[in-house]
């Protein structure tokens, strides 16, 4: 088991957190929404050798949107001084990823892309989101976190893995309100990004849980059409938050991905 480094340093004032695990070539993954980087902490507990696996924690100012996010990870592999690495993030990561590449794509050697989509926000999704903003308003985290659990992980995972289900929890109840609204503006402002698909010229990891109901498998085998050098893989009875819920599959799948390119 590799050990966890938790980080942190300021770049132009701003402090910029992040855990890793490992050394050589950088995995750089980004969490989804809303939880944090210890989402991660399975994958950089089985970081392979010669690999450093890096999770920052996303930042943003509101009104930034996920280029926002984008920049942040950006101005913290300067510090770090990495130049070029596998990218990628599960759900609101993936978002960022798709941003990082459209601005930055000498940045990847490879990608990764976990229970995400490349499409905006439909009507139906965005008022959803428009819900939340008012919920996280008026209730606080606690209350994002209880409506959130039954669409991030799977019916089998809230019954079956008590751990899993207190993490998610307490990950979403550690945010800020403040941090929560900032993401879900972000998420309703994003771009499309299936035009850029196509132009994607770095081997991609397409993940999806096999039960998630946010972004459906189907969604990934699309990617795969589009994106010509990709490959999808789906991780068997989990639901979105794959990594969490099936973490010994989710890594054999982005270790053999990894080192299959060398």
């Amino acid at each position: 088991m590799a050990p966890i480094r938790a980080e942190q340093r300021y770049v132009d004032g701003i402090a910029h957190r992040w855990l890793e695990a490992g050394h050589g070539w950088p995995v750089v993954l980004l969490h989804a929404f809303p939880v944090s980087a210890e989402m991660w902490r399975p994958q950089l507990e089985a970081a392979p050798e010669g690999y450093r696996f890096i999770a920052p924690e996303l930042q943003s100012e509101a009104g930034q949107g996920i280029d926002g996010y984008a920049n942040n990870v950006s101005v913290l592999l300067d510090a770090l001084a990495i130049d070029t690495a596998a990218i990628g993030g599960l759900s609101m990561g993936g978002y960022v990823t798709f941003a990082l590449y459209r601005f930055l794509p000498q940045r990847f050697s490879h990608m990764i892309l976990a229970d995400t989509r490349p499409q905006a926000d439909t009507p139906d999704v965005r008022a959803g989101r428009e819900t939340l903003r008012r919920l996280v308003a008026e209730a606080g985290p606690a209350a994002i976190a209880d409506v959130m659990l039954p669409r991030l992980l799977s019916e089998r995972a809230r019954r079956e893995q008590p751990d899993v289900v207190s993490a998610v929890r307490a990950m979403t109840t550690a945010q800020s309100a403040a941090a929560i609204e900032i993401a879900l503006a972000a998420m309703l402002d994003r771009p499309d990004s299936t035009p850029d698909l196509g132009g994607i010229d770095v081997p991609v990891l397409l993940v999806t849980g096999e039960h998630d109901e946010v972004t459906p498998p189907e969604i990934a085998h699309e990617m795969e059409q589009m994106i010509p050098r990709a490959h999808a893989t789906v991780i068997h009875g989990a639901g979105h938050l794959s990594s969490l819920e099936r973490p010994d599959v989710f890594s054999r799948a982005l270790h053999d991905f990894l080192l299959a390119q060398l």
